[in-house]
């Protein structure tokens, strides 16, 4: 038995409740998947960072980030450095985006301003600055 948490919505999650597999995963750390990222590369890294950072909790992106990991094992670290750094460029920084890059072999395309989606410079739904004062 255990005290009652007083903190609404909040995980009250005991290790040693959990099975032993689970306590090892929980020992992980963020900081653990960024070393191992950085081991392939800087955008491998800063993918990995940036999906980490926008979890409440970053334990939740852990299975996300393991996964990107995992393909280098199919498609090699030199190929994945390269889909993660064009998916920093396109602010597309998930499994799904950099497995579509690596099947579709866009990591071998150079990356420049062509590449990237571009916004309208007149549309009748873009009112302006003048339009707020």
């Amino acid at each position: 038995s255990h005290l009652r948490s007083q903190h609404k919505g909040r995980h009250t999650t005991q290790t040693e409740h959990m099975p032993k597999s689970h306590r090892e995963h929980a020992e992980w750390t963020p900081q653990r998947l960024i070393r191992w990222a950085e081991q392939t590369g800087p955008n491998t890294a800063g993918v990995i960072t940036y999906i980490l950072e926008r979890r409440i909790h970053p334990q939740h992106g852990f299975r996300a980030c393991l996964g990107i990991l995992r393909l280098s094992k199919q498609h090699g670290e030199a190929r994945l450095e390269a889909a993660c750094q064009r998916a920093l460029a396109l602010g597309a920084c998930s499994y799904k985006s950099l497995e579509s890059i690596l099947r579709q072999g866009l990591e071998k395309l150079p990356l420049s301003q062509q590449n990237l989606p571009l916004l309208p410079d007149e549309h009748i739904n873009l009112r302006g600055p003048g339009y707020y004062h």
